[in-house]
């Protein structure tokens, strides 16, 4: 049985998810692990934008 989550509780496991890969994986670029979180969490373009922007205001 699939248990519906809140989008905000996908967005923090993308988050999650993508900082984790981002230390053990540093062989693919944050554009990419971004695009596999939207799969993985099956997220929307509006959600994507906001990963996006995420990492972009934080790099800084």
């Amino acid at each position: 049985m699939t248990t519906i989550m809140p989008q905000s509780e996908l967005t923090r496991k993308a988050i999650a998810w993508i900082s984790e890969m981002m230390e053990s994986q540093t062989e693919k670029g944050l554009a990419a692990l971004i695009e596999e979180a939207g799969v993985r969490f099956n997220m929307g373009p509006k959600d994507m934008e906001f990963l996006q922007r995420f990492y972009k205001e934080n790099q800084s």
